[in-house]
């Protein structure tokens, strides 16, 4: 036999043989990967790619994120640290002067692992601006006792009386005039969400 037909006949023999591992392989184990699934309530640690904000962002404006830390199921890693998550702005509400704190919320809807999309769902991420009541009764108190002693200089009690309704009146202005705190969340803020639904990831 030539070299020739022997190098053909070893090709052959060898083809053979790959071919009959591969199909006692099941299909999983040929591609070496495998599906995980990521169940429901899995708690995602992020960290902010986007800001955020009650006083400039808009409904529907694009947030991205990425996982500050590795998922495991089972003691297997399934979404790696730095997996890239994105999703959109829910609500923005910018504070007003009177009532009404800023608030901003948004969720995510997809995630890329290793190039690989997926749709997920998750719990929102909610920020609402604190409260300024005892801000502003500060603002509406100091002017209207300042405005009592120099009332009481003046013209004695009545003078007080007056000097007090005009201070206060002073310190209502600057508060309803005055817009309240907003909230802002730059890029590397720290968030979390859950997910709502399982997620079936190869990996």
């Amino acid at each position: 036999m030539s070299n020739r037909n022997v190098s053909r006949a070893a090709l052959l023999a060898g083809a053979f043989s790959l071919f009959t591992a591969l199909a006692s392989a099941g299909p999983l184990e040929r591609r070496g990967v495998r599906e995980v699934t990521l169940p429901g309530g899995t708690l995602l640690p992020l960290t902010l790619d986007s800001y955020v904000a009650s006083d400039t962002s808009r409904i529907e404006n694009p947030v991205q994120a990425h996982l500050r830390r590795a998922v495991y199921v089972g003691g297997v890693e399934v979404l790696p640290a730095g997996t890239r998550f994105s999703g959109f702005v829910t609500n923005a509400r910018r504070s007003a002067r009177v009532k009404g704190r800023g608030l901003v919320a948004f969720r995510f809807t997809s995630m890329t692992v290793d190039d690989d999309h997926y749709r997920v769902s998750t719990s929102r991420v909610v920020r609402e601006a604190p409260g300024t009541k005892k801000h502003d009764a500060l603002k509406i108190g100091i002017p209207a006792g300042a405005g009592a002693v120099i009332g009481a200089i003046a013209d004695g009690k009545k003078g007080a009386a007056i000097g007090s309704a005009v201070g206060g009146a002073a310190g209502t202005g600057v508060v309803l005039s005055t817009r309240g705190k907003d909230v802002r969340l730059g890029r590397g803020a720290p968030v979390a969400v859950r997910l709502l639904q399982p997620v079936r990831v190869v990996i």
